[in-house]
C-alpha cells in the first residue's frame, strides 16, 4: 500500500536533503509507487511548496539548490486557529448524524498538520465557547445518509412520505440538495408527481430506495435563489410587502438580528421598531409573529392581518 501524499513527499524531501541525488525511478521503487507519481510529487513540492528542487544531469538525480532547514508545514495564525475551534463547536449540531465521523476525521487531519509551536491554550477556548439548541429534530440517520448520497451521486429515489396530518404517499424524486435550515433538515427535490421542485422533511420520510435511474441536476438550480423570498423553506407563491410593528419591550431583539435579506428597520417615536419585509410566502412569517404574542402588531398585508386575528381568536377560544 502506498503512503499518503504528504508522508511520501516528506520522504522525498529527506532523500534529497541528505544529498543522495535520488532520481524518480529509485524513489518510486523505495516508496512503492509509479515514477509518474514521484514526478507529480516533485512538481508539487517545487511549484506549490516553493522548495528549490532541480535535476542534476551529471549525477542523474534531484538536489536542492540552496539549504532547506525543514519541510514546509501548515502555517496558521492564532486567529485562524480560534476560528477552527469555533467551527468545530458549531459542528456539534451534527453529532449523531452520518456526517459526524467524516467531520471528526477531517478535524483530526487538520490537527496533525498544525505546527507544534502554536501558542494557544485550546483547552481554555473549548471551555469558553459553545453552541446550544433547545429543540433537536428527530431524524432517522440512515435516511439522512441515503438522501445525502443520492443527491451527491445523482440517483433518483422512491420515497414513502407522510404529509403533515395526512396519510403516507409514494413519491419519486430527484434529490437536488439536502440542507440544514435554522437547525432543521430539508430535502429539496424535483417531484415527478408535481413536476416541480418540492421541499421534503426527512423526519417524515418512512423509507427511501433507489429506483435504479439517474439524473443530472440542472445547472440553473441554486438553493439561495430558490429560497430568496422565503422566511424559511417555503418557496415563492406570491409577492407580499410585510410590515410589522414591535413595541419597545422587544425592539432591541428585533434590531439585533438580520431576519431576512429584504428587511428594513424603521424606529418609531415610542421606542419601538417597524420591520419591513418582501416575502414570497406568508406561512412561516405568520407562525413567527404569533411567537411574539402581544408585542407584535401586523400592519400589512391585509391577508396576514386577518390570518393573525383568526389564529389569536382560535387560541382565546380554548381558554
Amino acid at each position: 500500500m502506498s503512503r499518503p501524499p504528504l508522508e511520501r513527499m516528506i520522504q522525498i524531501h529527506s532523500a534529497i536533503g541528505a544529498g543522495k541525488h535520488p532520481n524518480a525511478s529509485r524513489l518510486a521503487r523505495d516508496l512503492e509507487v509509479s515514477t509518474k507519481t514521484i514526478q507529480r510529487d516533485i512538481e508539487f513540492m517545487r511549484d506549490r511548496m516553493g522548495l528549490p528542487i532541480e535535476y542534476d544531469e551529471q549525477r542523474y538525480g534531484y538536489f536542492y539548490t540552496e539549504p532547506v532547514d525543514a519541510f514546509p508545514s501548515l502555517q496558521i495564525t492564532e486567529g485562524e486557529l480560534v476560528a477552527l475551534v469555533v467551527a468545530e463547536k458549531a459542528l456539534q449540531q451534527y453529532r449523531g448524524t452520518p456526517f459526524e465521523k467524516r467531520l471528526l476525521t477531517a478535524f483530526k487531519k487538520l490537527e496533525k498538520s498544525l505546527p507544534d509551536t502554536v501558542s494557544l491554550n485550546l483547552a481554555e477556548w473549548t471551555q469558553t465557547i459553545s453552541f446550544r439548541t433547545t429543540a433537536e429534530p428527530n431524524v432517522d440517520l440512515a435516511i439522512i445518509d441515503v438522501l445525502a448520497q443520492a443527491a451527491a451521486a445523482g440517483r433518483t429515489l422512491r420515497l414513502r412520505y407522510r404529509k403533515p396530518g395526512g396519510s403516507v404517499e409514494e413519491r419519486v424524486v430527484e434529490p437536488y440538495h439536502l440542507g440544514n435550515v435554522n437547525g432543521d433538515w430539508y430535502l429539496f427535490a424535483n417531484d415527478h408527481l408535481r413536476k416541480a421542485i418540492r421541499t421534503f422533511v426527512p423526519s417524515r420520510i418512512q423509507s427511501a430506495e433507489a429506483t435504479g435511474e439517474t439524473f443530472q441536476r440542472p445547472s440553473k438550480f441554486d438553493l439561495e435563489k430558490h429560497l430568496k423570498d422565503s422566511f424559511g423553506v417555503h418557496s415563492r407563491s406570491g409577492d407580499h410587502a410585510v410590515r410589522i410593528r414591535f413595541d419597545r419591550t422587544v425592539a432591541d431583539y428585533i434590531r439585533e438580528k438580520r431576519w431576512h435579506p429584504s428587511q428594513e428597520l424603521v424606529d418609531t417615536a415610542d421606542g419601538g421598531v417597524e420591520l419591513n419585509l418582501r416575502l414570497g410566502s406568508l406561512l412561516e412569517i405568520e407562525r413567527w409573529i404569533l411567537g411574539w404574542g402581544g408585542t407584535a402588531t401586523v400592519l400589512q398585508p391585509p391577508e396576514l392581518v386577518e390570518a393573525i386575528r383568526a389564529s389569536a381568536t382560535a387560541i382565546l377560544s380554548r381558554y
